[in-house]
This record gives C-alpha cells, sequence and structure tokens, in this order.
C-alpha cells in the first residue's frame, strides 16, 4: 500500500481503530424504541478504596473519545494537570457512527410536555419533544445498575455533562434528581427551548430543603455574535438573529446566578473565547473534567 507517497508494507490486514480501554454495549430499549449504545472506559490499575470517579456524557458518540482521551493523558499527572483522581468514563450514545442523533437526542434531552416539528428534510419523520422524564429514569436506574455491575465506583462523586439539549436536560436532571450527581455540568444549555419551559422546575430546587451539588455551566464567545468566519456568510442576517434571539449567554449566566442562591448549590459560569456553540466541546468537555476533579475543590 502507499501513505503519503511511500511505500507501506502492511504488517496484517487494516483492523477498526479501538479506544483503549473501553468497551461497548446496547442497553434498554423496547419494541418502539431502539436501545442506547454505552461506552465504558475504566482506568488501568485497582479501583481506588472508594471506588472510580463516574464522568457521564450525553452525546456520547460525539464527546466520548475525547473525555477518555483527558483520562489517559492528563489524569495520570495530578501535578502537571489538578486533576485529584482517576475517573470512569460513561459515554451515553445511539446505534450508529453519526456524532449525533438528531431524532433521539430531540425526544431524550428536552422537558415534557414537549411539542411536534417538521422532520429536518422533506418527507422526514416528524421530530418530537418532552421525553426527559423517561430518560432520566433510564438514566438514574438501568444505566447506573449496568455500571456498577462493571466497575467499582465512588456514589459520592458522579459526574453528569451535557452540550445545548443534552445542556438543557442537566438542568431538567438537576431540578428533579438534586441527589442523582454530584457534580452537573451544562456546556451552552438551550435554556431558551420552548418557551424556556426548564425555569418552571427550578422551583422545586427554590422550594425544597437544602440540597449538596456544584454546578458549572458555560458557554462559547460567539453564541450571541457572529465568529470572525461567519462574518460575510449569506445568511449572516439571520445567523446573527438566531444567535441573537436564544441568549445562549446571557441565560446560562443568570441560570448560574440564581442556582449559586439556592441553599446548598454551588455554581459557576465561564464564557470560552475564541468558540461557537459547536466548536466549544472540547473546551467545555476539558473543563467539566477540571470542575469534577480539580484539586483542592
Amino acid at each position: 500500500m502507499t501513505l503519503g507517497g511511500y511505500a507501506v508494507r502492511a504488517a496484517g490486514p487494516d483492523e477498526p481503530a479501538r479506544l483503549a480501554g473501553a468497551v461497548s454495549f446496547d442497553l434498554g430499549g423496547d419494541a418502539d424504541r431502539a436501545p442506547w449504545r454505552i461506552t465504558l472506559y475504566i482506568p488501568p490499575g485497582a479501583a481506588p478504596v472508594d471506588g472510580w470517579p463516574v464522568l457521564y456524557l450525553l452525546d456520547g458518540n460525539a464527546v466520548t473519545g475525547t473525555a477518555i482521551d483527558i483520562e489517559r493523558v492528563q489524569a495520570p499527572y495530578p501535578d502537571a494537570t489538578g486533576i485529584a483522581s482517576r475517573f470512569a468514563v460513561v459515554g451515553i450514545g445511539y446505534p450508529g457512527d453519526e456524532a449525533h442523533d438528531a431524532a433521539r437526542r430531540s425526544w431524550d434531552y428536552t422537558p415534557p410536555p414537549g411539542r411536534s416539528y417538521p422532520g429536518h428534510r422533506p418527507g422526514g419523520a416528524t421530530m418530537r419533544t418532552g421525553g426527559a422524564d423517561a430518560f432520566l429514569h433510564f438514566v438514574t436506574t438501568t444505566l447506573r445498575s449496568a455500571v456498577a455491575q462493571r466497575c467499582r465506583v465512588d456514589p459520592a462523586r458522579q459526574a453528569l455533562f451535557g452540550h445545548s439539549f443534552g445542556g438543557l436536560f442537566v438542568l431538567y436532571a438537576l431540578a428533579h434528581r438534586p441527589d442523582a450527581f454530584s457534580h452537573w455540568i451544562a456546556a451552552s444549555p438551550s435554556i431558551h427551548w420552548e418557551d424556556r419551559v426548564v425555569l418552571k422546575s427550578l422551583a422545586r430546587l427554590e422550594q425544597g430543603p437544602p440540597v449538596r451539588a456544584r454546578v458549572h455551566l458555560s458557554a462559547g464567545v460567539y453564541e450571541e455574535a457572529l465568529a470572525p468566519f461567519q462574518d460575510r456568510a449569506p445568511d449572516r442576517a439571520a445567523r446573527l438573529e438566531r444567535l441573537t434571539s436564544a441568549q445562549m449567554i446571557a441565560l446560562a449566566r443568570a441560570m448560574a446566578e440564581r442556582l449559586g442562591r439556592i441553599p446548598g448549590v454551588t455554581s459557576e459560569f465561564r464564557l470560552i473565547p475564541r468558540r461557537t456553540h459547536m466548536t466549544v466541546l472540547p473546551d467545555a468537555v476539558n473543563d467539566a473534567v477540571a470542575f469534577f476533579l480539580q484539586r483542592g475543590t
């Protein structure tokens, strides 16, 4: 074979690349819905006495590899990175090779009551929203049990990360099950979605008994303004209108402030420079690991 203009002698047949230390399995689903595709990474060596900290990731097809690389490259060197412990990774994705399953995530990650929308393509299936309660039950029961069967976990150190609709789900889950995770990371959360319906859930936290939760919200600086490479796009005006109406930065910042006033909740917001809604992901995952396991926190 030829690679980069040079002749290369193959030692054997090409094989699919793999994520070192990771396994995948399908879980859940029924006659009407396909299962979720779970990727589980466990660090090498013996688990800590209290078990592994676990970082759960929504949109697992898109971000699990990033999180595993952070664990493998950064966590073994705490003096250089500040990451206090090695940790397990659970990516919650969907069967298939695409980074995102638009229909599934639109249902799983959005609060009830939900609505129906035309498909993304002409003649495509109707998009439905509002399935967050069922998905939250799956994560906190079926999935958590499956992980515990395969990995010794620390129940006191478990984090949930989500981006966009995933960030919306993180905030909804926090309001309804604040005991489910110790750390909650919502990157570019779609708080504006369906008339800001998620804000109604916050009363559960504000009016309920004190809880213990640490929350990190973030957004890219180009989520309310056009990035330089977008400034001369033919649809510039429409793009800017969408960004302005969504108020990603303003709503995430206000959410962090509101959550921080709830007894027992520690909340922070970070504006990530030079990033759009899509390019913010690697930075957001890196921030999630630091927030979850930084020394001295």
